[in-house]
């Protein structure tokens, strides 16, 4: 190196130039090598869920071959995961949304304290704090949106909210500019392309994580079984197709993910599509988890009181013909059923055809980094990455889905659009409507 600083002093530009390039090569090798070294060490030091487990549990299975040990401690605290589940279900939609508020966060902490080991080596200013304000103005902008979306008419009529609704789109910018202007700002000369590649890592863990909790609040707000149903039919396809594998799997189904098997992935998704029916059917029954989430201004407060859509009422439905005969042996000609159901069955063959990939890019991304594990929350599972990575995949799926199939414009969505017109529009609109429904005689004018 000493000889490479000497030559760059001496002889013409040519010389220079060689004597750069001969610079940048060693520079680069000697990161490769650096970088290897912290991956190996990376793969020390971060926490291994699947072999932390509390000091009772593991002294009471000693006696358990180590495959034995994983099942049992994977069992136990999976039941421990569904109990909690189904607390937090009793504790309403917000309890729900907080809940989602936290996994978001501790996820998108797994995701960058990989990173934030990455810049550590570099010495690189400011990347952790970055993107924790990065998650912050994230949270800002899509929370604002849901607020908006579903108590902007509530919003609207308080004088000193009105400016947050109206220009909360230019503010959310405005906060993400601050963030971009600091990120340049703490640019260091050499390491541009580790910088750039962090700031990369930090949004896309934004997307994977911020966004995809954001598209859960909103399938909430449509109605608890738009959340229930789909969490619950990942759960199912988690555990059976980790039951399928562990006693019949024996054809392996991916590389990424050497303990996956075709028998594991068959038997998952064909329990997956009987228990999203089977739980769909006993659902739909309650207007309390079908009914969407909205703020009553009589009420002051948000409600979950309605009449059920034709979604969660039982119509009679004639079979397909290749079907009459085995209909006709029970003496049936027709069935009854709740058409949920019908999209229900959508929603199950993505969540065990499609679903398992999350969990599949999630283990390309650990192996890329030679961890077993996101983190340590969670004994015999890992962290709670590990649990939700299929878990954001299939939140995307619904809302599409109900974007695409089901969901229609409410009054007070359309009300929050009028509520951010100009008083002639406001008027002009009002004379039309007005006008609409005396010509299909449905208001009666009071002379």
């Amino acid at each position: 190196m000493s000889e490479i600083r000497h030559r760059r002093g001496e002889g013409d530009g040519n010389d220079k130039v060689e004597t750069a390039g001969e610079s940048d090569h060693v520079d680069s090798e000697e990161e490769k090598v650096l970088e290897e070294k912290y991956v190996d060490e990376l793969a020390k030091n971060l926490p291994q869920g699947t072999d932390k487990t509390p000091e009772i549990l593991d002294s009471a299975l000693s006696g358990l071959s180590s495959r034995w040990r994983n099942w049992v401690i994977r069992g136990i605290f999976t039941w421990l995961m569904i109990g909690a589940f189904c607390l937090l279900i009793y504790g309403g939609p917000l309890a729900l949304m907080i809940t989602v508020l936290c996994v978001q966060v501790k996820c998108f902490e797994e995701i960058i304290n990989i990173g934030y080991a990455v810049y550590r080596v570099h010495g690189l200013p400011w990347f952790r704090s970055l993107s924790w304000y990065f998650l912050l103005t994230s949270n800002y902008f899509f929370y604002g949106e849901n607020l908006i979306d579903y108590f902007g008419v509530v919003i609207n009529r308080t004088d000193y909210l009105h400016f947050l609704v109206t220009y909360h789109r230019f503010i959310s910018f405005s906060l993400y500019c601050v963030g971009f202007v600091w990120f340049v700002l703490s640019l260091v000369k050499r390491y541009y392309m580790r910088q750039f590649s962090l700031f990369a890592w930090t949004h896309v863990a934004l997307l994977i994580v911020v966004t995809q909790s954001y598209l859960i609040i909103q399938n909430i707000f449509e109605g608890l079984i738009w959340f229930i149903v789909p969490v619950s039919m990942i759960i199912c396809n988690d555990v059976m197709a980790y039951v399928f594998g562990f006693f019949f799997g024996k054809t392996p189904l991916i590389k990424l993910s050497p303990k996956k098997t075709w028998e594991g992935f068959i038997g998952g998704g064909v329990s997956t599509v009987i228990f999203g029916l089977v739980l769909s059917y006993l659902m739909a029954q309650y207007p309390y988890l079908v009914c969407p989430i909205e703020y009553s201004e009589s009420l002051g407060r948000m409600t979950m009181d309605c009449e059920p859509s034709t979604l969660f009422r039982l119509h009679e439905y004639t079979p397909p013909q290749f079907l009459q005969p085995l209909m006709k042996a029970f003496g049936r000609e027709k069935f009854t059923m709740y058409p949920f159901m019908i999209h229900s069955l959508a929603l199950s063959i993505f969540s065990s055809v499609i679903g398992p990939f999350g969990g599949f890019f999630a283990s390309g991304f650990k192996r890329a980094f030679k961890i077993k594990d996101f983190g340590d929350v969670i004994p015999g599972h890992g962290g709670i990455m590990d649990r939700f990575d299929c878990q954001f995949l299939m939140a995307t799926f619904v809302n599409v889905y109900i974007t695409s199939f089901i969901r229609t414009a409410t009054p007070q969505k359309l009300l929050q659009q009028v509520y951010n017109l100009k008083p002639e529009q406001q008027l002009q609109l009002f004379y039309a409507l007005k006008e609409s429904l005396e010509n299909r005689n449905i208001l009666n004018l009071v002379p």
